[in-house]
């Protein structure tokens, strides 16, 4: 059987899926954490497997996470629903209840954070609300694992037995009538539906295209529905959608009159809003923001990520040491001992060093996020951002960014609207993601040592710079017009879960490990022979007369603007389009380890590098994501183009002009 696990954005599904399932799906205390369905079977019951869906308010879909979670439930038909509710916000989240228990389908309601409520003088009367929804409500604790195997056996039974929610019954008049009539003038149509009536008469009430048009309906009967709709929105004194809102409404307003003491107002509560007056003061907000990410820049580069890499280099250095030892000793061929030692060790050891200084920037990050801090930073940044026709809740795909360009493109979906969903894509990118680190951090240690948590805050800066230009211009030309309104509630400031936090780091050193070991090793492997042989296959004796050089030699003169035209940078960025880690590997395989001082002329051509690394076209990985959300090989290959341009005009105008200045410095 399958158990379709739905719920409102931030109400704690991803959680109650890892307890359901044993999975170890990130968790979050911002909406949007999930934007594609994960799927896992129950622990209590293997044989049903339950599929986490993204967050919705509604079952009238606005955004991609909401459409991809209604398409679900109506394509794939599973066995049974879990909608889970927020018990502290139930009024609002029983409205997404009631469209669920309209579709038919077996559904368990079970109210998250009942710790909360109870704790601070809060009551709900479970068996009547269920007597009232007509399904079975299970009160559970997700974050704390209380009540969880309750609710997967009630889900399990529910699921098993078809017990189908109980049709209710609204007051309003107007609209029953309204329901009666168009379920008799189009029951011919809906006799080989497999959805409800009743739902799909709801939908069609709403206008819904997708029901409407499976449903075929002829052109004199959309017309009597439309008459019929008339003359209710005429009785009613509203809308469409504003009078089945407010009759859902009232019945909620029923329900939670008869089975709901309301708590008090929480310590979480409480805090959060002293909390607020400070980091959301009109003042202050963005430079206590700009403070707090210099600070976790300097904790990362400058502190405590050099302490670990530092380590990590001796730990690698001694492995290589003993297996060259070893490899000497068992006279293995100079060819094979130069491919191991050279291509692989010396390729994937220069990129695994810098797995500390990863961890511990997401550490951070991720206490950020946990904490529901980089909500409030889309509320923040909604002002400033529709100055460049984005609205705040584009800020949460960006912060993703950061991270990894992949999940980032897949979070647009969370965008109201195609306008912002696309235009959100392309800045993306400018975010310089994680693989990117290993990059600044050897060129910072190597050129700017003395301030290098103050170089990674620049570069970074400059990213989020060139993406806000980029707006302006998209917003000009390809994407005219106005941001979506932006509503987001934002959760209570909340203590940081270790678990969450590990195991997103824990998600972030596997990815890393596992690019080192697959494409960073077959990276360094095919550097080591292209480097070490001819276009003959004859083994060279100097790295400047193999096939790579050439490679190299053919490329760098596009580059000698920007102030670098080694041919060991120009193969670097080439390779670096298949992972951003492979720029490292590659310079660490082609200079033996040696320092990168000698590959530039001065610290400006180095800067104008890193530059140019920060903007140009991401990873394969990316540019497939893009091409999926895009759907257009042509438009994704279009976007890369254009990047690789921005990326050659930034660092050629910074290397020019900066050399200018210099010119007339002491």
């Amino acid at each position: 059987m399958v158990i379709a696990l739905i719920g409102n954005q931030n109400c704690g599904k991803t959680t109650l899926f890892n307890r359901l399932t044993g999975a170890r799906q990130h968790v979050g205390n911002f909406p949007g954490v999930t934007v594609d369905a994960k799927t896992g079977p129950m622990k209590a019951f293997p044989e049903c497997s339950v599929v986490d869906l993204p967050g919705i308010y509604s079952l009238r879909p606005y955004s991609g996470e909401e459409l991809l979670t209604r398409h679900f439930l109506l394509q794939e038909k599973p066995d049974g629903i879990i909608n889970i509710a927020d018990a502290a916000n139930i009024e609002r989240n029983l409205y997404l209840t009631l469209q669920v228990l309209e579709m038919g389908i077996p559904t368990v309601l079970a109210l998250n954070m009942m710790d909360e409520v109870t704790g601070n003088g809060g009551k709900i009367d479970i068996k009547g609300m269920s007597d009232l929804l007509g399904v079975p409500v299970v009160p559970i604790s997700a974050a704390k694992n209380e009540g969880i195997d309750l609710l997967a056996k009630t889900v399990f039974e529910t699921a098993r037995q078809k017990q189908a929610p109980r049709t209710i019954q609204y007051d309003a008049k107007p609209i029953d009538q309204c329901k009666r009539e168009i379920m008799s003038l189009v029951r011919s149509s809906l006799k080989d539906e497999t959805l409800p009536l009743s739902f799909c008469v709801t939908k069609l009430i709403e206008q819904d295209e997708e029901i409407v048009d499976s449903l075929k309906l002829s052109a004199q009967e959309l017309t009597q529905m439309e008459e019929t709709v008339a003359r209710m929105e005429r009785q009613y004194g509203l809308d469409r959608h504003a009078a089945l809102a407010e009759n859902r409404y009232a019945f909620i307003e029923r329900v939670c009159a008869k089975t709901v003491k309301k708590a008090k107002q929480s310590k979480e509560k409480q805090r959060s809003i002293w909390l607020d007056r400070i980091l959301m003061n009109r003042v202050l907000a963005l430079p206590l923001f700009f403070l707090i990410i210099l600070t976790v820049f300097w904790l990362t580069f400058s502190v405590i990520g050099p302490l670990g890499q530092e380590g990590m280099e001796k730990g690698i250095a001694f492995v290589s040491e003993s297996i060259d030892r070893a490899l000497t000793a068992a006279h293995v061929h100079p060819v094979l001992q130069s491919l191991c030692m050279d291509g692989i060790f010396s390729g994937v050891g220069s990129v695994l060093s810098f797995l500390p200084i990863i961890l511990v920037l997401f550490f951070f990050l991720s206490l950020l996020e946990d904490s529901g801090y980089m909500t409030r930073i889309a509320f923040v940044m909604d002002k400033p951002m529709r100055k460049i026709g984005l609205s705040g809740k584009s800020i949460v795909p960006l912060l993703i960014g950061f991270g990894c360009t992949v999940p980032a493109v897949m979070s647009t979906r969370t965008l109201p609207s195609e306008r912002d969903r696309k235009m959100t894509i392309l800045l993306i990118p400018y975010m310089s993601c994680s693989a990117k680190i290993p990059i600044y951090a050897m060129f910072s240690a190597a050129f700017f040592a003395g301030g290098k948590g103050l170089i990674l805050f620049e570069i970074y800066l400059i990213g989020v710079l060139i993406s806000l230009v980029a707006a302006a211009v998209l917003r000009r030309t390809l994407y005219k017009g106005e941001a979506a309104e932006f509503v987001m509630e934002l959760p209570n400031y909340r203590i940081p879960s270790m678990k969450s936090v590990l195991i997103l780091m824990w998600e972030k050193a596997k990815d890393f490990i596992m690019k080192a070991f697959t494409v960073i090793f077959i990276a360094s492997i095919v550097i080591w022979f292209l480097q070490s042989f001819d276009v003959r296959m004859q083994l060279v004796s100097q790295t400047s007369d193999s096939m790579l050089a050439g490679i190299g030699k053919f490329l760098s003169p596009l580059f000698r603007p920007l102030g670098f035209d080694r041919w060991e940078l120009a193969t670097a960025l080439v390779t670096g389009l298949s992972a951003k880690e492979t720029v490292i590997s590659t310079l660490s395989v082609l200079t033996g380890g040696a320092s990168l001082t000698g590959l530039f002329a001065n610290k400006l051509s180095a800067f104008s590098f890193l530059l140019f690394t920060l903007l140009y076209t991401p990873c394969v990985a990316a540019f497939a994501a893009i091409r999926r959300e895009f759907q257009s090989f042509l438009k994704a290959f279009m976007i890369a183009l254009s990047q690789c341009l921005v990326a050659y005009a930034v660092a050629f105008s910074f290397y020019h002009i900066a050399s200018f200045i210099m010119l007339f410095l002491p």
